[in-house]
């Protein structure tokens, strides 16, 4: 029996990896002999770097950066031949601020462009830019300073020749635009300090940087999707850098060459910390349905909602797994949610997969 096991890391929680192991063990727990193949996972946020890392190998970069007051820290991104990936939330994260150190107004993307200029001087013709977890909103105009600092012989973008024969793609399951109601600073700032006037404030500064940016290119991509994903940045990626958005998890999982690797499999776990009518729009869980084909796949969470959608979506289960009423602190204390995880994987193989009246034959008649 084949199983592959791709869950999300469970912020604050457990890293994909440590869900993975847990999922694992659930397994072997009824079944010894199986064949568990563990792919971390990430849809451009937390761990999207170190997921690629054990995708495609390569080796992981450090380099001195600022972070969103500009305060020196080391950052990692990973560099492969002429691929690079980078995790936006290693150099301009919301986790590098104190909560309150959060300040959107102020919060720069500069060292996200750092990044992107080390990987530029180290040879990389694509990049990808998981888009996820950032603290920032200010459209990505720190990035673009970085990198005007790092190339620009007289201060203009314009002069940057070096970016001209990149690919960037970015990784991010955002659909927003930059500006309006569903727009970077409206949807996103207020978990990043933002205030109601604060966010008005926000908004209007990102749209006088896309009405100045639109007149100088004579196009406009503040609207494309992806665009307010990390508070601008999208934008500054789509319309400085002509950069292509993609889902991460979908980027992620074809570097994995996922499909072929479940082509053999009798069952796909993935999992993530929340799943509800949000999961169906773009995030990792169903990303990997998408690519699993055939082979059932079940969903885990630390909290489910909205269960009856994911199962017509066509998860074969979906299994949350806290008991009823455990407070939030517990739940989310990792040994209490790898045990958690494992006995829900345990459980889900004795009651769905040993056929009663057959011992301990597979049951395949999944529905």
């Amino acid at each position: 029996m084949k199983i592959v096991v791709a869950i999300d890391s469970m912020k604050g929680c457990l890293s994909s990896a440590d869900a993975n192991l847990a999922a694992a063990d659930g397994v072997r727990n009824v079944y010894p002999d199986a064949d568990i193949v563990q792919i971390p996972v990430s849809d451009g946020g937390e761990g999207f770097t170190d997921a690629f890392h054990a995708a495609i190998g390569g080796a992981l970069q450090e380099v001195t950066v600022r972070d969103p007051m500009t305060r020196l820290i080391t950052a990692k991104y990973l560099l492969c031949g002429h691929e690079a990936v980078i995790e936006i939330a290693q150099a301009s994260g919301l986790t590098l601020l104190s909560e309150e150190e959060r300040n959107p107004m102020i919060a720069t993307s500069y060292g996200t462009g750092q990044l992107i200029a080390d990987a530029v001087k180290k040879g990389a013709k694509r990049i990808v830019v998981g888009l996820g977890g950032s603290a920032t909103s200010d459209a990505g105009i720190g990035m673009l300073r970085a990198l005007i600092d790092a190339f620009a012989k007289h201060g203009q973008f314009d002069d940057i020749t070096e970016l001209h024969d990149i690919q960037f793609i970015i990784a991010s399951d955002v659909k927003n635009p930059l500006c309006g109601i569903q727009g970077a600073a409206h949807i996103f700032a207020p978990q990043k300090g933002a205030s109601a006037e604060i966010v008005e404030r926000l908004d209007a500064r990102a749209r006088k940087f896309a009405e100045l940016s639109a007149k100088h290119f004579g196009y406009d991509c503040s609207n494309d999707e992806g665009a307010g994903a990390a508070g601008g940045l999208g934008y500054a990626l789509l319309q400085y850098m002509h950069a292509t958005c993609r889902p991460g998890i979908e980027v992620l999982l074809e570097a994995t060459r996922f499909s072929d690797m479940v082509k053999d499999a009798d069952l796909v776990i993935t999992g993530e910390g929340s799943a509800d009518r949000q999961t169906l729009m773009g995030k990792l869980p169903i990303g990997v349905l998408q690519q699993s084909g055939a082979v059932p796949v079940c969903l885990i969470a630390g909290r489910i909602r909205d269960r009856e959608a994911l199962l017509r979506a066509g998860f074969s289960d979906v299994r949350c797994i806290n008991p009823e009423g455990i407070p939030l602190q517990e739940a989310m204390r990792p040994e209490v949610a790898r045990k958690h995880i494992s006995d829900t994987i345990r459980e889900l193989f004795r009651s769905r997969f040993i056929n009663p009246l057959q011992g301990d034959g597979l049951w395949l008649a999944l529905p």
